[in-house]
């Protein structure tokens, strides 16, 4: 078996390393891009693998830079390499890549932002899997810039949950650096100092994995932290169904007062008229006692105060839209706090 696997895999005429790359090209990483090159063939290999079984694979990786992760890809002999790179002083050595494996991997190099990419029209139909049968053989492989990555991790999940973009194909797995801070927190659980909105978020559409660390040593030029690599594969049933734009709203206000207890936090959700008894009610409706703090309340339970807060604004849709940061508007409640008094 271990022969067959090795004969599969790609051999890439003599090319420069990373190191000779980034000299000939006179690339430098970009701190306004949060730009870092990881250098050690062991390390972006051992990421790679992270991503398990790829030979054959639909492979996107996200900002590949001067092509370090790139070539473990290719080395993997995936049927088709996706690279998204938003800056185009790279564009040269991924072509030197592309061109190396022309007869053997398929690879499209798509110069543009990754928040503004349509992934899903790079990725062949054929691939596409029932969402309750194992995930497609389709990757999403990125060292990502600090700036980008937890934007880009609730963007994908909100996909995820809308089976949109690469999750339109099935339940497509995805092996991301984070710095190593951001990383903990995605698999956070009740009581962890680190539990926070990301944590719930990652936990109630994906199985997230903290699969190990890279020194910032090992990085050019060597951040401030550390680094962690997580893989995620969405859940073939969710915790919730519940829209993800008011889901995300209910957790994050509940953890932007996250050493008090949590109904203060709940409270910001209603107008100030009548924020402490519609909380009260929307905690009594999920069965959570008021004085847990938000690092206590496991996914399940938010799951239950999320739709609490749905049958709520199913009565009271004024209060759907209601921001407590806005600018502050008289709102008509007197009908509610009456409705409050009477049950």
């Amino acid at each position: 078996m271990a022969v067959a696997k090795k004969a599969l895999q790609i051999r890439l005429p003599p090319l420069p390393s990373i190191k000779d790359v980034i000299r000939l090209y006179k690339l430098r990483a970009l701190r306004e891009l949060s730009q870092n090159f990881l250098m050690e063939p062991r390390l972006i290999d051992k990421i790679v693998r992270a991503a398990g079984h790829i030979e054959g694979n639909v492979v996107c990786e996200v900002g590949p830079g001067p092509g370090g992760i790139t070539r473990s890809i290719i080395n993997q002999a995936p049927r088709k390499v996706i690279l998204i790179e938003k800056d185009p002083r790279f564009i040269p050595s991924l072509e030197l890549l592309a061109d190396a494996c022309k007869d053997k991997v398929d690879v499209d190099i798509i110069t543009g932002d990754i928040l503004k990419t349509d992934i899903a029209q790079f990725i062949p139909s054929d691939v596409k899997t029932d969402w309750m049968e194992s995930p497609p053989p389709v990757n999403l492989i990125g060292n990502l810039p600090f700036s980008v990555s937890t934007i880009l991790i609730i963007r994908w999940l909100e996909m995820i949950s809308r089976k949109e973009g690469p999750w339109a194909f099935g339940r497509t797995r995805m092996t991301l650096t984070f710095q190593k801070e951001v990383a903990e927190r995605m698999v956070a659980r009740i009581l962890d100092k680190q539990r926070c909105r990301l944590s719930v978020m990652c936990q109630t559409w994906c199985n997230v994995n903290y699969k190990f660390d890279i020194s910032g040593a090992a990085f050019l030029p060597k951040p401030d932290v550390d680094v962690g690599v997580v893989t995620l594969t969405p859940i073939k049933k969710p915790l919730t169904n519940l829209p993800f734009k008011m889901y995300e709203k209910v957790v994050r206000q509940i953890f932007s007062m996250r050493q008090k207890y949590s109904i203060r936090g709940a409270e910001t959700l209603f107008p100030e008229d009548v924020r402490k008894e519609f909380a009260l009610k929307m905690y009594k409706m999920a069965d959570i006692d008021p004085v847990t703090r938000p690092f206590q309340i496991t996914n399940t339970e938010f799951t239950r105060i999320c739709e609490a807060y749905n049958e709520i604004i199913k009565i009271y849709p004024e209060f759907e839209n209601y921001d407590n940061r806005a600018p502050k508007a008289k709102i008509q409640v007197d009908d509610a706090k009456d409705e409050v008094k009477n049950k």
